[in-house]
């Protein structure tokens, strides 16, 4: 799979849901709202999907082999780390210097 832009469309603090994420194939195909979710014990990928009349949930889009969903899930969540490595080096920058300058 030729993954060539991965990008954290949003990022939360509260809840499970860590990220929206979107990606593109080959420069040609985009997915959008992949969800990054921490789990009782890593954090997981989630693919866009919708409710059923029933309740339950079905992917819209999805990896069809195991090695497609982890060669996904390890790319997405690769960008996620990097991404927050990112905006935390950000805030540190953005922090005002302590013990008034002298």
């Amino acid at each position: 799979m030729n993954i060539s832009d991965i990008r954290i469309r949003r990022t939360y603090q509260d809840s499970r849901l860590r990220a929206l994420v979107s990606f593109t194939i080959g420069g040609d195909f985009a997915v959008h709202d992949i969800k990054v979710i921490e789990g009782p014990e890593r954090l997981f990928v989630a693919m866009p999907s919708r409710r059923e009349e029933n309740g339950t949930f079905r992917d819209i889009c999805h990896p069809i082999t195991p090695q497609a969903r982890k060669e996904l899930e390890d790319a997405i969540l690769s960008a996620y780390r990097d991404h927050l490595e990112a905006s935390a080096a950000a805030q540190q920058m953005q922090l005002p210097e302590e013990g008034g300058g002298q």
